[in-house]
């Protein structure tokens, strides 16, 4: 299309910006917008400020901003590029004009730590000049203000414009008691509405909007402009728009705030604000950066509440097909994770009862294995215990008392009838009076040796071994258990004569540890 004798697509990438940008500030027509932005060297506040104070001529401002308008960089293009770019004609038959950014606004926070007393009187007199001086500044600011449009430096139309000059005195809150009072202050000055306002700060607001994919409306007002209150009652408090904005289907996230306050103040100024009442829609742009967000449409001053609502529609439109292509991404992500986690929890289950049976066939073999030497280490103890057992019954053999003769009277006679399971018998057998009884019990333990006729010169006593005998030595009639006593004689226990019947023990495998 051409206009005046300028084709937009022939336009630079920054002049269709601009022309963007001015556009959606003054809906001027675009025939009348281009001679304008020429003559103002397509600086866009130079053409703004001759849009709505009436076009004059500016030689400084112009002068300036023809330095510092930005050059035309050279283009390199090699042969692969310019086919590539011819191989894609729609991106220039429906081109999407790159989005202003909208920045994380994180506003200063006041200090809350108060100064001491002795401090602060003693800068009460420094505190009461820089007020003066400020008030002085102000004053004159505001004097500057009504200077005809050339002799108007630019600063003082932008720091007029953007509410610069405030004289509220509003303490500065955090940003969640600041959205508090703005929802508080708007209800006392227009009634009980259903807006939802975001409780919470701009920088809240942007995450959760980035993170559910949803759109951020911002709303500035200023209630020093004589725009404010109409488009409040009659646009934004409209049902239409109030229906469209708390429909939860549109994703629509409400932030507002009083540019009296600083994090306000400071969203108008990150945002280029330069009239109000101002409106934003801001979104995730994935086709301008995966985590970019973009301002994708400006609403400023007074517009019917139709118009303004098919403004926000279009936008929604226009910008809703990408965030559906991500969050269609993101939940392909989202299970193709869950997935992944199920997986990887089924294969540490998996892992871990590989673990647990791994775990138990060591613990089984180590007990197999314990057992095993246990029990080499106990028949090697019983091995030793029997040798030493037999060694010192050859021992003890060795030093049996001899038997008495016959006609010795100095004797004790004894029948000793032995177990059924040694096929010995009934014995009788002759021993001194004063032989202990140790030396009975030596003899029955004796008696197999004796009876072999084995060897028993060259025995020796073993070493660390403890005799116990296996069996019992009692009377019958009455039943009288004699120990194997060394100090007390058979004289004394048995008397001359006496019928005796030997016992065997039952030892357990613990008792036998115990003698080992």
């Amino acid at each position: 299309m051409a206009d005046d004798g300028v084709d937009v697509a022939q336009l630079s990438a920054d002049q269709q910006e601009a022309l963007q940008q001015y556009t959606q500030l003054t809906n001027q027509e675009i025939s009348d917008a281009i001679p304008l932005l020429q003559r103002s060297q397509w600086n866009v506040q130079i053409a703004i400020s001759k849009f709505f104070d009436g076009e004059g001529p500016d030689p400084v401002a112009e002068a300036m901003a023809q330095q510092n308008a930005p050059r035309a960089e050279a283009r390199h293009e090699n042969l692969q590029e310019s086919l590539m770019a011819s191989s894609l004609p729609s991106s220039r038959t429906t081109p999407r004009h790159r989005t202003d950014p909208a920045p994380r606004i994180v506003p200063h926070q006041p200090i809350t730590q108060r100064t001491p007393w002795i401090i602060g009187l003693f800068l009460a007199p420094l505190g009461w000049g820089i007020t003066a001086v400020s008030v002085l500044f102000r004053t004159v600011l505001w004097l500057m203000a009504f200077l005809p449009a050339p002799l108007r430096p630019q600063g003082i139309i932008n720091a007029l414009t953007l509410g610069l000059l405030n004289t509220s005195g509003r303490r500065m809150l955090m940003p969640r008691d600041s959205a508090s009072r703005f929802k508080r202050e708007f209800e006392e000055e227009y009634g009980p509405n259903e807006i939802p306002w975001f409780e919470g700060g701009l920088a809240q607001a942007h995450d959760l909007a980035k993170k559910d994919l949803k759109f951020m409306m911002v709303l500035l007002i200023s209630p020093e402009h004589d725009d404010t209150e109409p488009f409040v009652r009659d646009t934004l408090l409209h049902p239409d728009v109030v229906n469209f904005i708390k429909n939860p289907s549109n994703n629509i996230i409400i932030w507002g705030g009083n540019t009296l306050d600083s994090e306000a103040y400071q969203v108008a100024a990150e945002y280029m604000c330069t009239k109000f009442p101002f409106t934003a829609l801001v979104c995730l742009t994935p086709k301008e950066g995966s985590t970019r967000m973009g301002i994708v449409k400006r609403i400023v001053g007074p517009i019917l509440p139709h118009a303004y609502l098919s403004e926000i529609q279009a936008a929604i439109e226009r910008y809703g097909s990408d965030l559906d292509s991500v969050r269609a991404e993101r939940t392909v992500q989202e299970a193709a994770r869950n997935i992944r986690n199920e997986q990887d929890s089924a294969y540490e289950r998996s892992l871990a009862i590989d673990r647990e049976r791994a775990r138990q066939r060591r613990e089984a073999a180590a007990a197999a294995a314990e057992a095993e030497r246990r029990a080499q280490e106990e028949a090697e103890a019983a091995e030793r215990l029997a040798a030493k057992r037999e060694q010192w019954k050859l021992w003890r053999a060795s030093r049996l008392l001899p038997e008495p003769v016959a006609g010795d009277k100095s004797i004790v006679r004894v029948a000793i009838k032995m177990p059924e399971e040694s096929g010995v018998g009934r014995i009788v057998r002759r021993f001194p009076q004063n032989a202990p009884m140790e030396e009975l019990y030596a003899f029955v333990e004796c008696y197999d040796i004796t009876q072999r006729g084995d060897s028993t010169e060259d025995a020796e006593e073993p070493e660390d071994y403890e005799h116990k005998f296996l069996f019992t030595i009692a009377s019958t009639l009455p039943r009288v258990v004699y120990e194997p006593s060394k100090t007390h004689t058979m004289m004394e226990k048995i008397g001359k004569s006496g019928n005796l019947l030997v016992e065997s023990i039952v030892v357990d495998s613990d008792d036998d540890e115990v003698d080992d």
